[in-house]
């Protein structure tokens, strides 16, 4: 209720202050009234065929998007063991490939006048094999590191062809040991020719013969092959053969006697049994397979074996990255199928 008060001079105006509150009050619901209404009219969805004006005054009920699946105990073992190692293949790949290349420079294998033999250098194997194995068990690690999809599906991929080669390879030898034995004897005979040229060949011909204790690819006489020890050749090595055909190659058990097998292939077999040993290499070879089978065979199962779960890891990891990328809303093409059905 108003109160005017007048006077010959001015006109007053008293309002109780309850009013005023009231009045003020109205103005502010009213203007966050406004408000909402306009809010409601930008964000509000249009409406559908099936919004007749009885249905115009509800709410529209709102999907939650899917959250993408936390951080699980799964995702760490399969993650991590896969990257940790990836990453120490990838360092023994690379020091393989720093070893062949290393021994390659060193011998000047890629000087014109020795290029045309670099097919047949063993340095060329552990360039290749380091090559190999780097490339793809760093793309194994940075894909599991990162959790892309691509890189784990080359490295999935390479080792299931890798495993397919295993398995084919092992029913080849067991299938084909007559023509192995020949290409063995015939790299056997190669290596005997380089002897005293190519270090490498030299180290892995001493090796074989001082393991299996063995002298040339059938017998001792084999080594006339070679321009040094056959019997035509000038020099105290002719009809000879290396030292490490010798049974007892160490004078008084000291020294290295480098002269024992001097004159041997004119020795008949009674009297070189005794100075050399007698049987061919691959004879030896023969017998150590027999004897070793058991390990041979356990250990390709382990190596096959480890590949296996490494791809089958590899695919529980890209299924986990599928079903994290589909939560979030990302639509992701299915490309491993042919993987899973290989599990």
């Amino acid at each position: 209720m108003s109160c005017f008060c007048l006077s010959e001079i001015s006109l007053c105006i008293v309002c109780p202050v309850s009013s005023l509150k009231t009045d003020t009050d109205r103005e502010l619901s009213g203007v966050l009234q406004g408000t909402e209404e306009s809010s409601t009219e930008e964000q509000g969805p249009e409406p559908g065929p099936n919004d007749g004006p009885g249905n115009q005054g509800r709410t529209r009920e709102v999907e939650p998007r899917a959250r993408s699946r936390p951080f699980s105990l799964r995702d760490c073992l399969l993650k991590y063991p896969l990257f940790f190692s990836n990453l120490l293949f990838t360092v023994l790949g690379l020091v393989v490939l720093a070893l062949g290349l290393w021994g390659l420079i060193n011998k000047e294998s890629f000087a014109q006048e020795k290029i045309g033999q670099i097919s047949t250098d063993p340095m060329l194997v552990f360039v290749m094999l380091g090559l190999v194995l780097s490339t793809l068990c760093l793309s194994g690690c940075v894909g599991a590191l990162r959790e892309n999809c691509c890189l784990l599906q080359v490295f999935s991929a390479t080792v299931l062809l890798l495993v397919a080669a295993q398995v084919l390879a092992a029913i080849v030898a067991y299938s084909l040991q007559v023509q192995i034995e020949g290409y063995l004897r015939s790299g056997m005979l190669a290596a005997m020719v380089r002897y005293q040229d190519d270090l490498d060949l030299r180290f892995i011909t001493d090796e074989i013969q001082i393991g299996l204790q063995c002298c040339g690819a059938d017998n001792y006489r084999d080594w006339e092959v070679n321009m040094y020890y056959n019997c035509s050749a000038p020099g105290v090595l002719s009809c000879g053969v290396p030292a490490t055909c010798c049974v007892d190659p160490l004078e008084n058990c000291t020294v290295w006697n480098s002269q024992c097998g001097v004159e041997s292939q004119q020795l008949d077999e009674f009297s070189a049994q005794s100075v050399i040993f007698l049987g061919g290499c691959l004879g030896g070879m023969s017998r150590w397979i027999d004897q070793h089978t058991g390990l041979i065979g356990a250990v390709g199962i382990v190596l096959l074996g480890v590949q296996i779960i490494t791809l089958f890891i590899t695919t529980r990891l890209m299924d986990n990255i599928h079903y994290k990328l589909t939560s979030r809303g990302v639509k992701v093409q299915d490309n491993i199928w042919w993987i899973k059905a290989t599990i």
